[in-house]
């Protein structure tokens, strides 16, 4: 892409209203608009990070067995009442409405109970059994606390995935291997090692265990107590005398760290699958409720601890597997315009190459262009000058480290 084709702009200051580093930064960087509390729309730069966490996530579900579908936002007010969630005072974050005729409907916060009842025109038999799916879709949530950029918003972007099994032995393989696959997500976004998988109760989701993903991070709204020595991370629903004595462990042996939640996890067993009446039929022909458990990451919530945590004093610091682009080339204009032209035949070769380029075409002043690139945060910048085409070389710059070099044109 040529910078001079992207109509967003950079920008000195975020909007006044906005408190939060993330979307200051993202905002500022043209990434995001902010259309009021809560509520972003994503722009160019900020589709492609959320494409790239997509394509990252999808893999890995993929990887331990899960096929990709997407459902209706809109929700069956019939279905939720089954397991007692349609109730505003059971779960406080529903946006409904009525359609013509008067029927009430909900917009999604979840999607466990239709997927549940979906699934009962695919299962019969034990031979229907594992089943593995999952989504990207936006979901609704009536947060009253929406100060937190895109770590908390009313809508936003979230992978849940959604497991049925015939046993709780069979569900809890898969259990395991999702937390794996979960690690190997927030590895390749560069969050890994200050990311805890922390034990917690069921909460609104379910009556059986959850784990979550808490990234350490300053913004974030949890707190987490943390075993450095035994990697053992607990929420402070479940830090108490109790779980204490029956791990055989002490207050004393744990630290707070001050996290943001980037994924959950949780095991309904077979409550929610009785309700809504998912059977199957055993090879003795005995009739069994299915075993259920849903895993999700907000992948909108996960750009914006990215942004919150990897960012500098200068802007935006990209991970190579989330960044919008591979490389920002950047062309110092001198009046003869050999530059551009040089620079026009470097672009045309790394995109010949497989590289994804932004290309900074514009007609502006070096620091201008300089401070843009800092800004928006790809990993590696690529200058070309009078000075460079002079050396037969180009300036690279490590976007992380700041590490500058000189590099012969035939090594690029």
């Amino acid at each position: 892409m040529k910078q001079s084709l992207l109509f967003t702009k950079t920008r000195k200051d975020a909007p006044k209203d906005e408190v939060s580093k993330n979307a200051q930064l993202l905002i500022r960087a043209g990434f995001i608009h902010k259309e009021m509390a809560g509520v972003y729309s994503l722009l160019p730069l900020g589709l492609r990070v959320i494409n790239n966490i997509k394509s990252i996530v999808a893999d890995e579900m993929e990887n331990i067995g899960s096929g990709e579908i997407i459902m209706s936002t809109i929700q069956n007010k019939e279905v939720w009442e089954k397991t007692d969630r349609w109730d505003d005072k059971k779960v406080d974050v529903w946006f409904k409405s009525k359609i013509n005729g008067g029927s009430e409907i909900g917009f999604g916060w979840s999607h466990e109970e239709p997927i549940t009842e979906m699934m009962k025109n695919f299962v019969s038999s034990y031979k229907d059994l594992p089943i593995y799916v999952h989504q990207f879709q936006n979901k609704l949530r009536n947060e009253v606390r929406a100060k937190s950029g895109i770590m908390r918003c009313r809508e936003f972007i979230m992978k849940d995935m959604y497991a049925f099994s015939k046993t709780r032995e069979e569900n809890d393989v898969f259990y395991s291997n999702a937390q794996t696959a979960y690690m190997n997500v927030f590895n390749r976004v560069g969050l890994g090692d200050i990311t805890y998988i922390t034990s917690a109760s069921g909460g609104v989701f379910s009556n059986e265990f959850s784990h979550e993903f808490q990234t350490v991070c300053d913004a974030g709204e949890d707190i987490i107590y943390v075993n450095e020595t035994k990697k053992i991370a607990l929420n402070k629903e479940i830090f108490n005398e109790k779980t204490l004595s029956d791990m055989g462990m002490k207050e004393e042996d744990f630290v707070t760290k001050k996290v943001a939640e980037v994924g959950n996890i949780f095991n309904f067993g077979t409550e929610k699958c009785e309700k809504l009446e998912l059977f199957f039929k055993e090879n003795d022909g005995t009739k069994k409720p299915v075993f259920l458990s849903s895993y999700g990451i907000g992948i909108t919530r996960l750009m914006g601890v990215i942004a919150e945590v990897l960012s500098d004093d200068k802007g935006l610091v990209w991970p190579k597997e989330v960044s919008p682009f591979d490389i920002h080339l950047i062309s110092i204009e001198d009046k003869e315009g050999k530059v551009k032209a040089e620079a026009q035949k470097l672009y045309d070769r790394l995109i010949k190459s497989g590289k994804t380029v932004l290309f900074d075409d514009r007609d502006m002043r070096a620091g201008e262009k300089f401070a843009d690139s800092d800004l928006i945060g790809i990993p590696t910048r690529i200058v070309i000058s009078e000075k460079t085409i002079k050396e037969d070389s180009v300036e690279v710059k490590d976007r992380k480290t700041g590490n500058t070099e000189m590099i012969k044109n035939e090594r690029i």
